[in-house]
């Protein structure tokens, strides 16, 4: 089964709503196969709801992540997926470090685009911003639905 593994700093904002969004998509293209898609944290604490307007947001993006958890990066967690996608070079950098046998599997998730490495900045941030950011990131998903799936996929039967 491939899998993909969002990640972000606080697990709170974009890789809830990146995980989500990538698996409306797998569901709106019918995909034959299960796929096991989730999202954490680099910086968090496990179990923490999302804040409301995280949520609102979401649904106004087409996807309810209500009811989420907050989860932290771990070993065990990396280990079960194939293809781990992150939102900042300082999240590809820290995992790459602390769990080196993740490291070729851990991507920025603009280089699944146009080949263009570039940060998604963190909502919290810039609260006012984060709408705009966070329907940015889903655009960004989106376009690059085809070659996240392909890499998903091959990585998957390397894994076997």
């Amino acid at each position: 089964m491939p899998s993909v593994l969002f990640v972000c700093t606080a697990n709170q904002y974009r890789s809830p709503v990146a995980a989500a969004y990538f698996n409306m998509l797998l569901q709106d293209q019918q995909c034959e196969q299960d796929w096991l898609v989730g999202s954490a944290g680099t910086w968090t604490i496990s179990q923490q709801a999302l804040p409301s307007e995280v949520v609102q947001h979401g649904l106004s993006l087409g996807v309810n992540i209500e009811g989420y958890r907050t989860q932290v990066v771990s070993d065990y967690l990396l280990e079960s997926y194939d293809l781990i996608l992150v939102m900042e070079r300082g999240h590809k950098e820290a995992i790459g470090i602390e769990f080196p046998a993740a490291r070729e599997r851990v991507h920025l998730l603009s280089e699944m685009v146009d080949s263009v490495p570039f940060d998604i900045p963190d909502p919290n941030s810039s609260a006012d911003q984060g709408y705009r950011i966070l329907r940015e990131m889903c655009n960004l998903v989106q376009r690059g639905f085809p070659r996240i799936k392909q890499l998903a996929e091959e990585l998957s039967r390397r894994r076997l």
